[in-house]
């Protein structure tokens, strides 16, 4: 495995996802890859705990 590079749908910016997430996702049983960078993953929670 190794270090892949993604878009965020959001706001476009390019961010890695490490092996380390990689093996952390596997072992969580996530089949899909982060859509969003780190910063707006972050954003989107604290908008849906505000709610």
């Amino acid at each position: 495995m190794e270090d892949k590079k993604l878009v965020c749908k959001d706001c476009g910016a390019e961010f890695v996802f490490t092996v380390g997430e990689q093996e952390f996702f596997k072992e969580k049983g996530f089949d899909n890859e982060p859509v969003r960078c780190l910063d707006c993953r972050r954003k989107r929670k604290a908008e849906r705990n505000n709610r």
